[in-house]
């Protein structure tokens, strides 16, 4: 039997890197956290890697895993590796989504209730021996409208989450028919209405060429002056100096 060298790059839990070794065939090193320069001296030696988005698996790498056959990215976002590339040299690239779909949504609730009652603000204020209650009064959720962009798995369960807190919630997704934004109660609008219309907007879209810096200067001219701001997605998505003017 042929063995498949297996190179964990970043960490798995436990039960996932036992599947892996339990396995006929399969061949496993668990060498996470690893550095660049240690993979460039080895990644020869491997058919297949699990990275999670730490490890970048760019032109270069690929060029120097002579035997990889395929690459599994524990997770949705596969911008850290180079999938045309990959692709051309005939390696397989897969992900995991929905894997972490409902932990990223219920991560996009807490941040924005943190940022409609000021917790960091409030508890920074308190740790250094002040008493503001008045300072930090906050907003509620109820009521609100809440714009998600992107309604794949974790901005549905987002939008789930959203509805049972009475939220308003609207969303833009090129992909999604109105049939599917219906049956998850959500109002289906442009991206210039949703940024026009919303209390809080929350993003869930993969980081590609087309939606880099996809909130803009332009796009932040749209928004409500109180208008809280959450990305549990890519950072690139956001274009950080139209961000901070913003902010200022």
């Amino acid at each position: 039997m042929k063995i498949m060298k297996i190179l964990i790059c970043d960490g798995l839990e436990p039960q996932g890197l036992e599947i892996l070794k339990s396995a006929q065939g399969l061949e496993v090193d668990d060498e996470s956290p690893i550095s660049r320069e240690v993979l460039k001296g080895i990644i020869e030696n491997y058919h297949a890697l699990v990275v999670r988005s730490r490890t970048v698996v760019d032109t270069e790498m690929l060029k120097l895993g002579k035997r990889l056959l395929a690459i599994g990215r524990a997770g949705t976002g596969v911008d850290n590796i180079d999938v045309d590339e990959a692709t051309h040299r005939g390696i397989l690239v897969m992900n995991t989504p929905g894997a972490n779909a409902l932990a990223a949504a219920e991560h996009t609730i807490a941040l924005m209730l943190a940022l409609a009652r000021h917790v960091p603000q409030a508890n920074a204020s308190l740790k250094s021996g002040q008493w503001r209650r008045n300072d930090f009064m906050g907003t509620e959720l109820r009521g609100k409208t809440l714009g998600v962009i992107g309604l794949g798995n974790v901005g549905a369960a987002v939008a789930r989450r959203a509805q049972g807190l009475e939220m308003r919630v609207i969303g833009c997704d090129p992909l999604v028919s109105m049939d599917y934004a219906e049956k998850i109660n959500v109002g289906l609008v442009p991206l210039e209405t949703l940024l026009k219309e919303s209390d809080f907007i929350t993003l869930h879209i993969p980081l590609t060429e087309r939606t880099r810096g996809i909130i803009g200067e332009k796009e932040m001219r749209l928004v409500k002056p109180q208008v809280r701001l959450v990305n549990c997605a890519r950072g690139g998505l956001i274009e950080e100096k139209a961000l901070l003017a913003a902010l200022r």
